[in-house]
């Protein structure tokens, strides 16, 4: 039997275009063929803000409208809310934002639920973490049980903990017994695609690949410049305030290069565009993680709806086993249309 995997990067506020373009998607189900995403996807992927996303559809009954309406100004200034420590320099000597916002945000939204609820509603999640007292990445998912009781808000919280924004979270980790800090798996992979299809030949050694489906949702690729050769003299407080190290470190076109290159014609989407205008979008957003003003986040919800009208049909007939196109990578700016893999 054909399997589907949803797979969502990391990128903090961005995410409000991943979930708006999620809603659009769930509408024509529902519209039109009196189904939900969640009866279609079998293994939810996160990362950062994807993995709250991920985590919200997987074990929660919050409706995708409902998740959609989380990205909201309210919220995310709850969230985003600066660290105003004595002689801390945001960012520098200190998370830019303080993390009890965030946290409470979460446990508020994704209350109880628990990563083996996704079990109770047939479908697998994994989440990506990074711990930073041992040098290594930590996914955590349904298909260890151990972690089945973990809440899905702690997850969610450890998950988005990007460095020098906000602070590391602790989680009692089931696997050791022992308390872990984690931050932001972004650090290692913002783009989960990858875990995604390492972990479906765990789940399904017995399903090919070519019966394997992935829908990836980016975040919108940055395009701010650096000033390269500035870079040379640059130490790390330069490249912390100017070079953006962590989002940098957390671009996602490699794992989406691999991740197309792997999957088998036709089964691959990869919904992302770079943030700047283009045919069919004349206002993009601010590239940032944290731009939370009204105004930009209207602008990603714009974005969303972007995605949309350029990959809404081959997403909807992907989610159904019944697309037969080619896979599709990132838009191309210069058309305003996904590219088609050769």
């Amino acid at each position: 039997m054909s399997k589907l995997i949803l797979s969502l990067d990391g990128g903090g506020i961005r995410g409000a275009a991943s979930i708006q373009f999620l809603r659009k998607v769930e509408e024509q189900l529902q519209r039109n063929h009196q189904m939900s995403l969640r009866n279609c996807v079998d293994l939810y992927a996160g990362t950062s803000t994807g993995a709250v996303i991920a985590l919200a559809l997987a074990t929660t009954s919050l409706s995708v409208e409902d998740i959609n309406d989380l990205y909201n100004a309210s919220n995310a200034q709850e969230i985003f809310k600066p660290n105003r420590g004595w002689f801390e320099l945001d960012g520098v000597n200190a998370p830019k934002y303080e993390g009890w916002g965030k946290q409470q945000v979460l446990k508020r939204n994704l209350g109880e639920a628990q990563l083996g609820d996704a079990r109770r509603h047939d479908c697998h999640v994994l989440a990506v973490t990074f711990g930073v007292e041992y040098h290594r990445p930590k996914i955590y998912k349904t298909s260890n049980k151990q972690h089945h009781s973990l809440l899905s808000y702690q997850v969610a919280d450890a998950s988005s903990a990007a460095p020098t924004y906000f602070p590391s979270v602790v989680v009692h980790d089931p696997d050791s017994g022992q308390p872990r800090w984690l931050v932001d798996g972004g650090v290692v992979a913002n783009n989960p695609a990858m875990c995604a299809i390492a972990e479906s030949r765990r789940l399904w050694p017995h399903t090919p690949l070519e019966q394997v489906r992935l829908i990836s949702v980016g975040t919108g690729k940055r395009t701010r410049k650096i000033n390269g050769p500035a870079t040379e003299e640059w130490g790390a407080l330069q490249w912390m305030r100017q070079g953006h190290i962590i989002d940098v470190l957390s671009d996602e076109q490699l794992v989406a290069y691999q991740a197309l290159n792997i999957m088998p014609p036709g089964q691959y989407l990869r919904i992302n565009a770079q943030m700047r205008e283009q045919t069919g979008l004349p206002l993009p957003p601010d590239d940032a993680m944290d731009d939370i003003s009204q105004t930009n986040i209207d602008k990603l919800k714009r974005l969303g709806d972007f995605w949309f009208e350029r990959y809404g049909q081959a997403a909807v007939a992907m989610m159904l086993d019944t697309y037969e196109g080619p896979s599709l990578d990132a838009i191309d700016p210069a058309t305003g249309k996904p590219a088609v893999a050769q």
